[in-house]
């Protein structure tokens, strides 16, 4: 039966855009070539851990929402819209494996007229120079003339209530103007407010530039972090008094490291093309460089910590609070508290962790213990670190029961805890 959209890749990505475009009366049909996460689906459960929750998937579903394996679905659609996954290969480089399936399972089957938008996290020049040939040469259409190309970069916030699909500005860049008016009247019924880009270029480097803004300001909050402790400052106090000024300032906080679906999209450098060099971007290498080094940070206050109250972190219990990589969400992409267990591990120290909302979490393989009663777990372990400040948590109770509390999200009451 033919739809009107086509989500190709049902993950982190994909299954919002699906769940905005079958609130909007979309048909909507999802592919993927996991048949277990079509199963999942299928039967009303979310194959993405973080992602929709199973009521949400089970309401998608009874809109009409139709997820699958077979690839032929993809050529009775008005719109496909690309979510393939771009995680960051062995040399730190985007991996357009993922993407480059998906173009040629769609190109295979792709119809004049059709509107294909790409998502996915990618450097600039991707939608032109990977997507469009592949495109191009798998159907034999031409991008511009008989189907619309373009790009418009995902916005997502999982877990952000008050920053919804729909109040989330969407940018569009097409491969001409006809390819982005087509675009933007897709993506006019998911969200209030479109944003059109000159090209996709222009789209794909918004978010660069939107990525590479959060991890320069959080590596300058880490130093400061580093800087503050040396020196006996309260950073802390140092960025509430610093929030309250009206201009020229916007907050951010320290923590044990950055995760996230966005650090795929921080190249060391822009790609090489036949005219331009490649060029640094030396500001957001470095920043990289800092926040990489931050879970090792966090262990070198651990063992100070340990050491200052006569213990080694050899055969020391730590017990690790939330083990996500934001607050609220059962999303582990990235976090940096399995660079901590790790690195704790190899210390020596016995590892216990809680987090409300992962219930199995398994370092090098093997399952790390889930404790039962945080109280009990605090009070029993030579050291709780708070690496995750997740709603449930009662901070002020939980400074009291643990023997020893480091605070790496600044969370905790004043002089509760040790805060990073």
């Amino acid at each position: 039966m033919p739809a009107d959209l086509a989500v190709i890749g049902l993950g982190h990505l994909g299954l919002p855009l699906v769940q905005a475009a079958v609130a909007a009366g979309i048909d909507t049909v999802g592919y993927d070539t996991d048949p277990r996460s079509c199963a999942e689906l299928r039967a009303g459960r979310t194959p993405v851990e973080g992602s929709l929750t199973a009521s949400e998937i089970r309401r998608m579903l009874s809109g009409g929402f139709r997820p699958t394996t077979s690839a032929a679905e993809l050529g009775r659609v008005r719109t496909a819209v690309i979510c393939s996954p771009t995680p960051l290969g062995p040399d730190r480089t985007v991996d357009l494996t993922a993407l480059g399936d998906a173009a040629r399972a769609l190109a295979a089957r792709l119809r004049p007229h059709t509107t294909v938008v790409l998502e996915s996290a990618v450097p600039p020049g991707t939608t032109e120079n990977f997507l469009r040939p592949l495109l191009e040469e798998g159907s034999g259409l031409t991008a511009g003339r008989d189907f619309h190309l373009a790009c418009s970069p995902s916005r997502l916030d999982p877990g952000n209530r008050t920053h919804t699909y729909a109040s989330t500005p969407k940018v569009i860049g097409g491969l001409t103007s006809a390819c982005t008016e087509s675009a933007a009247a897709f993506y006019g019924r998911l969200t209030d407010k479109v944003v059109r880009a000159r090209g996709p270029r222009e789209a794909e480097m918004t978010k660069v530039l939107e990525t590479n803004f959060r991890h320069v300001n959080i590596a300058l909050v880490n130093e400061m972090a580093v800087a503050c402790h040396d020196l006996g400052v309260d950073l802390w106090d140092v960025i509430r008094c610093a929030e309250t000024k009206p201009f020229g300032f916007q907050p951010f906080r320290p923590g044990p490291g950055v995760g996230g679906h966005g650090v795929p999209v921080d190249p060391g450098c822009l790609p090489y093309s036949s005219r331009t060099p490649g060029h640094p971007l030396r500001m957001v290498s470095l920043a990289q460089e800092i926040n990489d080094r931050m879970p090792s940070y966090v262990i070198r206050r651990c063992a100070t910590l340990l050491n200052e109250h006569g213990k080694s972190v050899r055969g020391a219990r730590v017990l690790l609070l939330g083990v996500t990589y934001k607050p609220d969400s059962a999303d582990q992409e990235a976090a940096p508290a399995r660079e901590i267990a790790n690195r704790l591990m190899d210390m020596g120290a016995q590892i216990g962790y809680h987090d409300p909302h992962v219930l199995d979490w398994r370092v090098r393989e093997l399952p790390v213990p889930r404790a039962d009663s945080l109280y009990e777990a605090a009070a029993a372990a030579d050291l709780t670190v708070l690496l995750q400040q997740h709603r449930t948590y009662d901070l002020q109770g939980l400074a009291v029961k643990a023997q020893l509390l480091l605070d790496t999200r600044g969370a905790t009451p004043a002089g509760a805890a040790h805060r990073l």
